[in-house]
């Protein structure tokens, strides 16, 4: 999609990468533009249940099955086309949300070409080479005097610019999106995340994708990955979420949760 904002002219890819979900991806549904990026084994099956709704793309056999490498390929592939903009989204995406007056407005599929060339623009006159939205839907945890943020995490759902040099760990295949995140900041020092937008997707709801090799070992190890990788005093566990305080003061042990807590060392919003 070429899209015009002021005086830039941007080449904007729209691409889901989905596996083992014929019949339950549903993000073309509010974004037509979108395209799934499908192992070549699966296609027919994909293009028999979108009915000609949304492009499929065939991905030779041995690139799905792990989230990282197929990231890698459509970023690779797309930019190599000629795309100045690539934004990665999930394949269960509802929608994209911004809050305006206290109020959740959709950005529409009219609409998101020039969101996304807008912030795509100020990404990079920050000197910033990855943005995304607030990981968070509840109103009350925005915060309405800063829209924006330039160190805060960037995680699933992102856009990536043409400039990057970054790449997904294809050792992380379940939490790619944390490393992702501390290799931008690391190289380039900041991020742009969009405190006022967010986006909505069924996430853990569905099986298949990342569904169909995550479990509770498999998560302990990624995260002792990407701690080993970044250093405990970034990577952290959240022990407030393995804890209950009961009536006595002591805790109960509840089932560890091994999405990272972040702390990072640089200064900015």
């Amino acid at each position: 999609m070429r899209v015009k904002w002021c005086e830039y002219d941007l080449d904007i890819r729209f691409e889901a990468p989905s596996y083992k979900r014929a019949g339950k991806v549903i993000t073309h549904k509010t974004y037509p533009m979108v395209r799934y990026w499908v192992d070549e084994e699966e296609a027919d099956g994909y293009e028999k249940a979108l009915k000609g709704k949304a492009e499929v793309v065939r991905v030779k056999r041995g690139i799905q099955g792990n989230v990282s490498r197929i990231k890698n390929y459509i970023l690779d592939k797309s930019f190599e086309d000629g795309a100045d903009v690539v934004f990665l989204m999930d394949d269960d995406m509802r929608g994209i949300y911004r809050w305006v007056r206290c109020e959740r407005r959709l950005i529409t599929a009219e609409e998101l070409g020039v969101f996304v060339a807008k912030y795509s623009v100020v990404a990079k006159d920050i000197g910033a080479r990855l943005w995304g939205f607030n990981i968070n839907t509840d109103k009350r945890l925005y915060r309405e005097l800063v829209p924006f943020s330039t160190v805060a995490a960037v995680l699933a759902a992102c856009v990536h610019l043409r400039e990057s040099e970054i790449r997904y760990d294809e050792r992380l295949p379940l939490k790619e999106d944390y490393d992702l995140y501390l290799q931008h900041l690391n190289k380039y020092r900041v991020v742009l995340r969009l405190d006022f937008a967010y986006y909505d997707m069924k996430q853990s709801e569905q099986e298949g994708g990342c569904a169909m090799y995550r479990n509770l070992e498999r998560e302990k190890k990624q995260f002792m990955l990407l701690r080993k990788k970044w250093g405990s005093r970034i990577v952290r566990l959240d022990d407030a979420s393995t804890q209950m305080p009961r009536k006595n003061k002591k805790r109960e042990r509840l089932v560890v949760d091994y999405n990272p807590r972040i702390s990072v060392p640089i200064k900015g919003v």
